[in-house]
């Protein structure tokens, strides 16, 4: 029996396709509230037998700060898939942020070490490492410190350190750790908010980043898995590329107009507007130094160690973003 987190989210139903597609017996965590709709309506855009693979899993309501739930989650369990995380950069998300992230993190990896869990797989993220101009990052990069950094960032550094404790203990971890994924569903949440800015805004901003298809993310994770690589991290992207690429590329297949790149100058006008307005104005909210660190910097990814370790090739990120695009689009026609 494998167990997935955040089985709802836009990787984690693409992990269970997978484990599916693989025979895998698949208990999902998912809270009460939880749109499952939603989540059988993303299946066919990966599978043909959408139905069938769908009604295998078994849905378990649980909270990852409830560990008695956790516990009964868990029972039985021989691999533990964490997709779980709250991504946001507003720092009013903070308590909640760091609540789901670490705690959550923690809470499930103790009881992965009490029921002798034999395999676990952790999503970091690739923005846990630091950022150098012109210098490609790889595993063995520097990592950030948590202290100036975005919230989401800084949560998931010390998640993924909880992560490499439970490891030197005794536990089989294995650590991804993913560039931007691209994918469908959940358009409201993770990287399907900025997707929708390159699509509907006039402007786009001057940095980017390493990217990767949500399908690639799964494949990887599944196959990692597989081969126990314990110990090991893997960062996980098909391509660098810069967000007004991302964005132009979007609007072109939209047949809308190329955005222009707001200047950092604007930016950073914004964020005094907003300590001025003791962050009374929502849309200034997200503007503070690491969130426009974060937007105007560019981090580049090095896959050499995925690709050597698998002989693995990605999915382009001009394939990607047609596929999802299209799916957005025909949600939005349904």
């Amino acid at each position: 029996m494998v167990l997935v987190t955040g089985a709802t989210g836009m990787l984690g139903r693409v992990v269970m396709l997978e484990l599916l597609n693989r025979g895998k017996k698949v208990r999902a965590i998912k809270r009460p509230s939880s749109n499952l709709k939603e989540v059988r309506k993303s299946f066919e855009y990966y599978s043909s037998e959408n139905t069938i693979l769908f009604n295998q899993i078994e849905w378990i309501d649980a909270d990852l700060f409830d560990k008695k739930g956790l516990r009964e989650a868990i029972l039985g369990v021989e691999e533990v898939y964490h997709c779980a995380a709250k991504v946001s950069y507003d720092q009013t998300d903070y308590e909640e942020v760091n609540k789901v992230n670490i705690e959550g993190t923690e809470n499930i990896l103790e009881i992965s070490k009490q029921l002798y869990v034999k395999k676990f797989l952790y999503v970091s993220s690739s923005l846990i490492f630091t950022t150098e101009k012109e210098k490609m990052i790889g595993e063995n990069a520097a990592f950030i410190d948590g202290k100036k950094n975005t919230i989401y960032a800084a949560s998931k550094y010390k998640a993924d350190k909880a992560v490499c404790l439970a490891s030197a203990a005794g536990l089989n971890t294995i650590i991804i750790n993913p560039g931007m994924i691209i994918g469908s569903g959940n358009w409201e949440k993770s990287s399907g908010e900025l997707l929708k800015i390159f699509m509907n805004a006039p402007y786009t901003f001057s940095g980017g980043c390493g990217c990767v298809d949500v399908r690639d993310v799964a494949k990887i994770a599944v196959e990692l898995m597989d081969q126990n690589v314990f110990g090991e991290r893997f960062l996980i992207v098909s391509e660098n590329r810069k967000y007004k690429e991302l964005s132009d590329l979007i609007k072109k297949m939209l047949g809308k107009r190329k955005s222009w790149v707001l200047p950092q100058f604007f930016l950073s006008i914004g964020r005094l507007l907003n300590i001025i307005s003791r962050g009374s104005l929502p849309g200034l909210r997200m503007l503070t130094r690491p969130n426009i660190e974060f937007l105007t910097s560019f981090q580049r990814i090095s896959n050499d160690k995925v690709v050597r370790m698998l002989n693995y090739h990605f999915i382009t990120v001009e394939q990607s973003i047609l596929f999802h695009i299209n799916n957005f689009l025909n949600e939005k026609k349904g």
